[in-house]
């Protein structure tokens, strides 16, 4: 049996006094059944007359409130609409979905000043109209109702509401912020950088739940570039993922699976398709659609990694893996070779090691220029998981006199969350943007 728990409303989640009230008196009064001789009701000297009065009582009540009138609820005309609504009628905006380093062009349907449905972009060439799950159930956030609707300020275990933004400024001029730090989500957005860029003595840190540390920094040590280039997987005739789940998360999911699927398909009189081979430890959704699929060991991600450039270099490997890792391996590097500048390697490990050696490997076989191009680079993920780790000595070092935390959570989501939190409780200053009144980061305190 699972022991997932499964929660009906936010007021459960939350756990709020006011649920936990209305649970308990679901049922206020108990059912006034008597009997006269102290038997109990199923023993009483007249039982039957006793249900047939309360279950006649009851059908009385229900006859009586389904007589009685319901209120009249009067529609009050769109008087003072704007000139290009009509009611009923949708209209769609073209905007952008941003969250934790996701970006994808959408359109969002409205309908009477109401956000109803979100869709993708038909007109973005990248991602030919496709949209991910996680764009789709963005519009929920626009009716939660558990969304602050003021700043609060914390005091002791409980949460001041601040009337107005103007007196919140004041408090926080008022608290003499020495040393402040900004900590977000991956920015995308060139004038938000800019706006950052003009306080010099603001240090910025960026930090990704979903880290690429790994191939950024591999990335900076061989190219010199602390950046993610772009993949054209339609370019490619084979594809070898080395447990990157390029269709599900991995980077950029929503335009890497329109350029899979051109070249998966015979049409416009095509003889042969792409040919795709997935080494990786646990199913995910790019596994299930490869033609072969090699599983190993998570500990042995970067064992596999050197085998196959060995093996493209024209060295047997030496590292202990399984019978059918080899021979898979083998036929990896057989038809990367064939394949060179038509084929790419993939990898999702978070290790510099392994991403270095996945460079050497892409560059042996020509992908560069062809299925990767420098020209043109992903922004998705710019955080690096050093930057963090630095920020949390120094916050206990105390040299943060103030933190302000948008779009990030450390405090739920970092491996070392009970780190991070010790290290924040020693920030003087501490605030918050976040949409919510979570548990899971402080708020706005000072």
């Amino acid at each position: 049996m699972s022991d997932n728990k499964y929660w009906q409303s936010f007021g459960e989640l939350k756990g709020s006094e006011e649920l936990a009230k209305k649970i308990e008196n679901e049922f206020q009064e108990d059912l006034p059944f008597e009997d006269r001789n102290n038997k109990g009701w199923l023993d009483a000297t007249a039982p039957r007359r006793d249900f047939l009065k309360y279950l006649g009582f009851s059908t009385a009540a229900a006859a009586i409130a389904a007589g009685c009138k319901t209120p009249v609820r009067k529609a009050i005309p769109f008087a003072n609409k704007p000139a290009d609504i009509v009611p009923g009628v949708s209209k769609y905006y073209a905007t952008t979905y941003v969250q934790d380093g996701d970006v994808l062009p959408i359109l969002a349907k409205v309908r009477d000043g109401r956000p109803i449905k979100i869709e993708g972009n038909n007109e973005c060439t990248y991602t030919g109209g496709g949209t991910s799950a996680r764009a789709q159930a963005s519009v929920l956030d626009l009716y939660d109702t558990n969304r602050l609707t003021h700043p609060k300020r914390k005091v002791g275990d409980k949460f001041e509401e601040v009337p107005t933004f103007e007196q919140l400024d004041k408090m926080i001029g008022d608290a003499g912020i020495t040393n402040p730090v900004l900590l977000t989500s991956t920015i995308t957005s060139v004038t938000t950088k800019e706006i950052i860029a003009k306080y010099p003595g603001l240090k910025h840190v960026q930090y990704d739940a979903d880290s690429f540390s790994g191939m950024l920094m591999a990335n900076e040590a061989t190219f010199g570039k602390r950046a993610i280039p772009s993949y054209n997987l339609a370019k490619a005739k084979i594809i070898v993922s080395l447990g990157a789940d390029f269709l599900g998360t991995w980077l950029s999911p929503v335009e890497f699976a329109r350029q899979y699927s051109q070249t998966r398909k015979l049409k416009d009189g095509a003889s042969e398709m792409s040919r795709h081979l997935q080494f990786e430890s646990f199913m995910s959704m790019t596994g299930a659609n490869a033609d072969e699929r090699f599983t190993h060991r998570p500990s042995e991600s970067g064992a596999v990694a050197s085998a196959l450039l060995a093996a493209i270099s024209g060295n047997a490997a030496t590292t202990a893996l399984s019978d059918k890792v080899k021979a898979g391996i083998t036929k990896a590097a057989a038809e990367l070779i064939a394949n060179k500048g038509a084929a790419v390697v993939v990898s999702g490990s978070n290790d510099v090691n392994v991403q270095t050696v996945v460079n050497a490997i892409n560059n042996a076989i020509g992908a560069y220029g062809s299925t990767i191009d420098w020209s043109t680079t992903l922004n998705y993920r710019q955080g690096v998981d050093k930057d963090l780790s630095d920020l949390i000595d120094q916050m206990n070092a105390g040299q943060v006199g103030a933190i302000m935390i948008y779009g990030a959570n450390p405090s739920y989501n970092y491996y070392a969350a009970d780190k991070f939190n010790a290290a924040l409780a020693k920030v003087k200053t501490k605030i918050s943007f976040n949409e919510y009144l979570s548990n899971f980061i402080i708020k706005m305190e000072w």
